[in-house]
């Protein structure tokens, strides 16, 4: 099959050199601050070129605000920041009207969503109702205000915070946010050698202020969206097609699992695979490509029975016993 994908790669003669040269440049001006959290960054990348959102979940200092600022700084585009807090209002997100006495009229001073990348920081922390604020923005790319549609300008990526283990003045994300999440991507401490070299870093005096302004744009919003077409162009077979279809219909089944995963995972998965491949270099997904990132995608979008719960299994281990299930296509 992958003879097959690198032949018809060959005949619609598709450069994806560019884009992978553009994304090992990305990398590069991370890494002058960013030490290690390499899955992280290449995580970030495919979502940026999938036109998908991301959840990052880690506990405090383990530059996961730092990361998603930093990316942002890499593409010629407007960015803003949003601290999610307990009295956060929609409006404070999405805008509000302002009323003008010498007209006696209304205007619409847009909020902070209205942004190319958009850093909502502690996601978890805001109530219910500006959770919901959200809901239409990240599916649709535009919000009603007063019954008027206000379109956001494309790209449009969010990326979002939370700390998975203090639970005081936070509110869980319900499963319609969840879903609109591309990725959950889990990010743990650096190992001894990473920070080792953080370390090392901070004694010889690194300042980060300073070396934030080191890293330079790479590329502007319509380079990316001409990025993001060529992504498109990435040939999948449809024996990958059935694949995906399996390995998602297959939580919808699962004795483990009191929730499964949506369509929504299975389109997720097959624009997610498509980037990582052109990233990589490649005109073609390979079934490695699709299980290398199920976990991300499915993780936040299935629910655990009681049972499961209480023996310790994770998600992330039910999704591995999926993958090893399905009959891997050749």
């Amino acid at each position: 099959m992958q003879e097959d994908a690198l032949i018809t790669h060959q005949e619609t003669k598709t450069d994806y050199s560019t884009l992978h040269e553009a994304a090992q440049r990305i990398k590069q001006e991370l890494g002058q601050i960013i030490v290690g959290q390499q899955n992280l960054v290449e995580l970030l990348l495919v979502a940026m070129l999938a036109d998908g959102h991301v959840l990052i979940e880690g506990v405090p200092g383990i530059a996961k605000t730092l990361t998603a600022k930093l990316l942002a700084r890499t593409i010629q585009a407007d960015f803003s920041r949003i601290q999610f807090t307990p009295d956060l209002m929609p409006s404070d997100v999405l805008g509000t009207s302002v009323f003008h006495p010498g007209t006696a009229t209304f205007d619409y001073k847009k909020g902070p969503i209205f942004a190319n990348i958009v850093l909502i920081d502690e996601i978890n922390r805001a109530p219910a109702k500006t959770q919901a604020s959200l809901f239409e923005v990240m599916e649709e790319q535009h919000i009603t205000h007063d019954g008027q549609l206000y379109a956001l300008g494309a790209p449009f990526l969010v990326l979002a915070t939370q700390n998975p283990i203090e639970q005081e003045g936070t509110y869980r994300l319900p499963e319609a946010q969840l879903d609109r999440f591309m990725f959950k991507v889990l990010v743990d401490y650096p190992s001894m050698a990473d920070e080792v070299t953080i370390l090392e870093l901070q004694h010889q005096g690194a300042s980060l202020k300073r070396d934030l302004e080191r890293v330079q744009p790479v590329l502007t919003a319509a380079q990316l969206l001409e990025l993001r077409k060529a992504v498109q162009s990435v040939h999948l077979d449809r024996k990958l097609l059935e694949y995906i279809a399996q390995l998602v219909g297959e939580t919808r089944v699962s004795k483990s699992l009191y929730l499964g995963a949506s369509p929504r995972a299975s389109i997720a998965l097959l624009n997610s695979s498509k980037a990582l491949a052109a990233l990589r270099g490649r005109g073609f997904v390979t079934p490695e490509d699709v299980q290398e990132l199920a976990p991300a995608i499915l993780r936040h979008r299935i629910l655990l029975t009681p049972d499961r719960e209480m023996e310790g299994i994770t998600p992330d281990e039910v999704i591995k016993q999926i993958i090893q299930k399905i009959e891997v296509p050749r």
